[in-house]
């Protein structure tokens, strides 16, 4: 049994997209069980569809506007590096609100029911496919999967969205007495859950560096601080679950094949540039085009491949 499975990392998603585009349209892969996390959940059902181009169309034409309905901060650009700042009558919104986010994203709510129709959702339902986003229950403070064989198409859409809502600065959910949010905080790359689910064979494509190899810059404000706080935690739950799935794979003989971004893409995954994503979604496919066709991958100059030097 095959499975593809796509770790978190927000507007990272459209590089997952190209190895995806690669691994599927080029070399022909098929998959039993799709399993993702954060961006992930967005990206599994309609590759499991095989409607990558729909899929390509939604990251290299998103934006902040797509995703927030409230944005909890604004952008601004300094000798072409990205700075966050607080949007403070958002922020004030909210408190006023009694609300315990910063932000809304109840758009992403509307673009996953554009991108995944009923129709879509009932042919992938009754197929063999079977398609797992992961949530984490922070009530309990624990790691769900959610199965699109569970479901109805209503309550599926919805475990999508919650996968992705990155908290405090998007929704937070209450569902059933219980509180959800981002499924990165409980677990980024789902290879174990996937070995559970009975898969001999994984691809799994990781938003991330295989070996952190550069000198982070750290927030100059709160807001932003928070941000890279947030992701070096979630870096640490990453390495912790890629080095269980590794465990778990060598002891089970699952062949394991990681797909990691060779380079850092960026400090905020929070931040949707469409330029940006269409660029990291043609790089991807070279990616995964160069490392599947060479005998050496870890020799390759990807740097040169992906025209960055």
């Amino acid at each position: 049994m095959k499975a593809l499975v796509i770790s978190g990392g927000g507007s990272k998603g459209a590089f997952a997209g190209g190895v995806a585009e690669y691994l599927i349209n080029e070399k022909k892969r098929t998959y039993d069980m799709y399993l993702g996390s954060s961006t992930g959940s967005l990206l599994i059902p309609n590759l499991a569809l095989n409607n990558i181009d729909k899929m390509h169309d939604i990251y290299t034409n998103v934006n902040q506007h797509s995703i927030f309905s409230l944005s909890p901060f604004k952008v601004r650009y300094k000798k072409g590096e990205e700075f966050i700042q607080i949007h403070h009558l958002n922020v004030l919104l909210q408190l006023i609100k009694g609300k315990r986010t910063f932000g809304e994203s109840r758009r992403l709510q509307k673009l996953i029911k554009k991108s995944f129709s009923v129709t879509e959702f009932n042919e992938l339902k009754s197929s063999p496919k079977d398609v797992i986003v992961t949530v984490t229950n922070l009530t309990l403070n624990k790691v769900e999967y959610k199965s699109i064989k569970d479901f109805t198409y209503e309550e599926f859409c919805e475990w999508i969205w919650i996968s992705c809502n990155y908290v405090p600065f998007m929704s937070l959910v209450k569902k059933d007495d219980f509180e959800y949010a981002d499924g990165g905080f409980s677990c980024v790359v789902p290879i174990r859950e996937a070995i559970l689910r009975g898969a001999t064979e994984i691809d799994a494509i990781i938003l991330d560096t295989e070996a952190f190899s550069y000198r982070k810059s750290i927030g100059k404000n709160p807001f932003s601080l928070m941000v890279d706080l947030f992701d070096g935690i979630l870096d640490q739950v990453e390495k912790k679950d890629i080095a269980l799935g590794k465990l778990s794979a060598k002891h089970n003989n699952v062949k394991l094949n990681l797909y990691h971004t060779p380079i850092k893409l960026t400090d905020n995954s929070l931040i949707f540039n469409k330029k940006q994503m269409t660029l990291w979604w043609k790089q991807g496919y070279e990616y995964a085009k160069h490392k599947m066709n060479n005998d050496s991958p870890s020799t390759i100059d990807y740097e040169e491949v992906l025209n960055l030097k």
